[in-house]
């Protein structure tokens, strides 16, 4: 019955700033502007596929989470250059300081994290290869690679 996730809706502050934001840094595409509303919608990815809202929320924001599915190099290689380059700080799950990728073992998925003009909690991630390893938590990439390395061999 259900297929996917076509859209989700953040709070922001200021509606121009933020279609700024996702279109010019992100390079989301703007789909509809609704001054009066005031909201705007921008694809994700192919048109038509997944959308994002955003609505014009100037006081009492609530901050929300979410991810953008990206290839495991770019994670990996570009994702903290282009940050960076954008003025956004790249963080992990655990907050512990680095801004290296970390490993949701249960799923398993790659991820790294940061934070919209607004404190919305972004988030680039990648599905990986293989079976989930829920009893190791959230683990660096090399530790993953080196565990999965080991568990192969002993298979």
């Amino acid at each position: 019955m259900i297929e996917g996730l076509y859209e989700t809706h953040v709070q922001v502050k200021n509606l121009k700033k933020a279609v700024q934001f996702y279109t010019e840094v992100l390079g989301l595409a703007l789909a509809h502007y609704d001054e009066t509303r005031p909201i705007a919608f921008l694809w994700i990815g192919e048109n038509k596929k997944a959308m994002l809202g955003l609505w014009e929320q100037p006081e009492n924001l609530q901050k929300r989470h979410f991810a953008f599915s990206c290839s495991k190099d770019f994670i990996l290689q570009a994702a903290n250059i282009f940050l960076e380059n954008n003025g956004l700080q790249a963080y992990n799950f655990l907050k512990n300081g680095t801004q290296a990728p970390m490993v949701f073992a249960w799923m398993p998925a790659l991820a790294l994290y940061f934070d919209d003009p607004d404190g919305n909690q972004l988030e680039f991630i990648h599905i990986l290869e293989g079976e989930g390893r829920p009893e190791l938590g959230v683990v660096s990439y090399e530790e993953w690679i080196k565990i999965n390395s080991t568990h192969q061999n002993k298979s």
